[in-house]
């Protein structure tokens, strides 16, 4: 399946997902400040959780640059809630995320190698850093779980960004 990539620029697409107590959330923007996006790819990925714990272990900074921080797992929420208790991780956190709103989002979805990785299909990475109206500086998409944006790297250049009023870049 062909899947439309965001568009640097203009709004992310809405989502729905479940919160870990349990409640339902719609992303339907970025709440009047920056965001940074983490979709990954679920409990089983250990790639994953070497990504999240850099990102915990890196929080702080992103809020003192201004960012809120979401991260996002198409993972049930037993799944979710078992890696969170086991990491220590922090920042917001939402599961369920359907496989029809992981298209929207312009991500490519796997299906799971053996039932020992896991019983559902997936989203491959994904890290979005969205301006404070919602709109599309940086699109990070993977098809696969070992190609992400460095952390730091990704925190100098959207604090480089945003001290210098840099726009989206990829209009064309």
């Amino acid at each position: 399946m062909t899947t439309p990539k965001p568009t640097a620029g203009a709004a992310l697409p809405s989502f729905s997902a479940t919160r870990l107590d349990g409640s339902s959330m719609t992303f339907d923007g970025s709440k009047g400040q920056w965001l940074l996006l983490v979709v990954y790819r679920g409990k089983h990925c250990g790639r994953c959780k070497m990504y999240l714990n850099k990102l915990e272990s890196m929080q702080s900074q992103w809020r003192d640059a201004g960012f809120d921080i979401l991260a996002v797992s198409g993972d049930p929420i037993e799944k979710a809630k078992s890696d969170v208790e086991e990491f220590g991780w922090t920042f917001d956190m939402a599961c369920e995320l359907k496989e029809a709103d992981m298209h929207k989002l312009g991500l490519y979805v796997s299906d799971p190698l053996t039932p020992d990785e896991t019983d559902r299909r997936f989203a491959e990475p994904g890290v979005f850093c969205l301006r404070p109206d919602s709109t599309v500086q940086i699109a990070a998409i993977s098809n696969g779980p070992s190609a992400r944006p460095d952390l730091e790297q990704l925190l100098d250049g959207m604090a480089f960004t945003i001290e210098h009023g840099k726009p989206a870049r990829g209009l064309v």
